[in-house]
């Protein structure tokens, strides 16, 4: 059975056929599943999402990127939403210089970043952590907020393996994704290359980062053996033995998951 660690089934992309989907995720043996939040609006439907079905957990959280939605009023709301029987992380959170130059908004996302931070800390939840072109300030925020002590994963992980170590050294996982199979990726190969498997999620971000062979079409949950598969070829490992590792380390990080969730009902 795979754990998928990182999806968004909330997606327009999904708007047509996303019961079709999600009923035949399980049948595939892709059980439990974690839809991640990106903002105020799908912390709402990832909710909905994980109240419709059994096998679908919630992360509740504002990207960097939609931080416009934040404020103290919204931030109370967000809080609340960690109690909810299906919320088992804060996410996704974290940094994001790729879209964002100017140094207002920069230091915006730094703010709202260590303020979800210090929710996940209070309410003993984990986090799901985005990075992108920020490495510098996502380590100097993380320390600054002793993100030692919450646990978490660097999501969709895309720097080097010696930075990959520094995540690690403070306990927190690497999510790998479809990226791994692109042509190009070869510093997430070696990333995976030199972490121990214990280390390291599965994890599709669909509908986007779809793998190889399906690159730039709509990805989800039932592509992961792709990325089992390039995995098991890099570390040396049977596919069998990357997807039990890798579901009894997801297990062991989002720890409110059942362990039994591995039903469809709605």
């Amino acid at each position: 059975m795979i754990f998928e660690t990182h999806a968004h089934y909330d997606d327009e992309q999904f708007h047509d056929d996303s019961e079709d989907v999600l009923l035949d995720l399980p049948k595939k043996g892709i059980t439990p599943v974690i839809n991640v939040g990106a903002s105020i609006e799908s912390t709402k439907t990832s909710l909905a999402l994980a109240e419709k079905y059994d096998f679908i957990y919630a992360a509740v959280g504002v990207h960097p990127s939609d931080i416009d939605g934040l404020n103290e009023e919204s931030f109370m709301w967000l809080s609340e939403q960690t109690k909810h029987k299906k919320a088992v992380a804060v996410g996704e959170i974290g940094l994001d210089y790729y879209w964002e130059k100017e140094g207002s908004v920069q230091e915006q996302q730094r703010y709202w970043f260590q303020r979800q931070l210090e929710l996940a800390k209070s309410v003993k939840l984990p986090v799901i952590i985005h990075s992108r072109d920020a490495a510098e300030d996502t380590l100097k925020v993380m320390r600054e907020a002793h993100a030692e002590e919450i646990p978490g994963v660097i999501h969709c992980y895309s720097y080097s393996p010696e930075l990959a170590q520094e995540f690690v050294k403070m306990g927190y996982y690497i999510g790998v994704g479809g990226v791994v199979t692109f042509k190009n990726a070869k510093k997430l190969v070696r990333t995976v290359e030199e972490l121990p498997m214990e280390k390291i999620l599965l994890e599709t971000d669909c509908p986007y980062m779809a793998p190889e062979p399906f690159r730039g079409t709509r990805n989800d949950s039932r592509n992961i053996p792709y990325i089992i598969a390039k995995i098991a070829e890099i570390k040396g490992l049977s596919p069998e033995e990357v997807e039990e590792t890798a579901r009894q380390n997801a297990f062991a990080l989002f720890h409110q998951v059942a362990v039994g969730s591995d039903s469809a009902k709605i």
